[in-house]
Parts: C-alpha cells; structure tokens; sequence
C-alpha cells in the first residue's frame, strides 16, 4: 500500500470517528457513565469538520495554489489535535466509575459500553500522530 493511500484511508476514518461520535452523543440519555458537556461535543464536531476541511483541501490542492500552501495543511492537523483532546475528554469520561455517588449507566445501543469509543479514540491519536509524522517529513 502507497504512503498517500494510507493517508486517504486515515483521512476517511478520522471523518467516521468525528460523525459518529457526534451521533452516539447527540441525545440526552447518551450512551456512556455521565453526560459530556454540550461544550465538549460541538467543540469536538466544529473543530473536526474545520480540521478535515482543511486537510482534505491541503490533500487535494495543487501545491502551487493557495490551498496547497503548507499553512493550510499545518491548520487542518491543529484543529484534528482539539479533535484528539477533546474525544480523550470525552472517554475519560465514558470510563466505567464505581461508588455510591456515580449516575446510573444509560443504555447503548451500538456496542456494549465504552468499547467502540474506546477503539475509534485511540484510534484517532494514533492516526493523526500518522498524519502529523508524514506532513512533518513532507512524505506527501
């Protein structure tokens, strides 16, 4: 497999992770040990579709254009590191709490606990340490 196909297909799953955690969180009885702060969620979401905008445009454009300048590429990676902060926020707080004070797990439906959240973060930092790596060497 090609250097620069890999980075597509990291480009691709980091949008599924920003969606899907968007969707897993959206309503009230949110999937998880306590509710994310809205704060938290549509950070994680803005930051994600300015990060990949911006990267996918710096992927796709020309190098002597103004959307191939290495600014352009340099934002889209900053704004998919809040990403990766934000969604560690957010899965620490998914994390299993025991004692008598902690809030009542609510249902999920898509996996049984944190474990797909857990797969799709983790995930996440280690495909943007892959994309920060390869923009950092100019491997493409």
């Amino acid at each position: 497999m090609s250097l620069e196909l890999a980075v597509y297909i990291l480009t691709a799953l980091a949008a599924v992770v920003v969606v899907l955690t968007r969707l897993r969180l959206r309503k009230e009885s949110a999937a998880g040990e306590s509710q994310v702060p809205r704060a938290v969620l549509n950070g994680h979401t803005l930051f994600g579709v300015l990060g990949l905008a911006a990267w996918i445009t710096y992927l796709v454009a020309p190098e002597d254009s103004p959307a191939g300048r290495p600014e352009v590429g340099l934002g889209g990676l900053a704004c998919l590191w809040i990403v990766v902060v934000c969604g560690v926020l957010i899965l620490l707080r998914w994390l299993p709490s025991h004692g008598r004070h902690v809030s009542p797990r609510a249902e999920d439906s898509w996996s049984d606990g944190p474990g797909l959240s857990v797969l799709a973060h983790l995930g996440m930092v280690a495909g943007v340490s892959v994309l920060t790596i390869v923009y950092a060497f100019g491997a493409i």
